[in-house]
């Protein structure tokens, strides 16, 4: 795994972008901070600006890092959540412009995929992870669900055999307030 992850964090530190599978579906990715990198997401998925982007990090570190306060109750849901969970938490700070939603908010998930934890540990900073599907088609749970056109757009591909463990299906996502604001975007 060690020359995979290398070789992704060669195209990712470079600017490009990745096609990988997370512990959800298979995604789209790039280095969260870097602008250019971000846009060419959003012209490979042909989808609008005005859309955030969900993020992924390796840990609570990681996540504290990009953003200004953690609230209290979002370790209490990282500790005992068990299925994949997007925390949308306010206050980014240091990305990537494009990947902050109009609130100053940002969409993070911590994942429980091997491949993905050590990606993002050998990155050291936040990986975009939106679906690889063209924005409106449904998003591919395997690989052999990705279309032809997203394999073309991509400057590197994981190894198919990483795809183990993901659950095929979205994330449910919380959106947390500094006040205890709890509110369910998606189940």
């Amino acid at each position: 795994m060690k020359e995979v992850i290398d070789e992704a964090v060669r195209v990712l530190r470079g600017g490009g972008v990745i096609l990988y599978p997370t512990d959800t579906v298979w995604g789209l990715g790039c280095d969260a901070t870097n602008s250019e990198a971000v846009r060419k997401v959003f012209e490979i998925k042909h989808r609008s600006e005005a859309k955030s982007l969900v993020l992924l990090a390796a840990d609570l570190d990681m996540v504290a890092r990009y953003i200004r306060q953690i609230p209290s109750i979002a370790i209490d849901l990282v500790d005992v959540n068990d299925a994949p969970m997007t925390i949308v938490y306010p206050g980014a700070q240091g990305l990537a412009p494009e990947v902050v939603a109009e609130d100053g908010s940002v969409g993070i998930r911590i994942p429980n995929h091997e491949f993905c934890t050590e990606l993002l540990r050998r990155l050291r900073v936040p990986l975009v992870s939106t679906s690889a599907n063209i924005s409106g088609e449904p998003a591919p749970g395997s690989y052999k669900d990705i279309a032809p056109e997203i394999l073309s757009a991509v400057q590197w591909c994981a190894p198919r055999r990483f795809e183990a463990g993901a659950t095929g299906r979205a994330s449910q996502i919380i959106k947390l307030g500094l006040r205890g604001e709890v509110e369910i975007i998606r189940p």
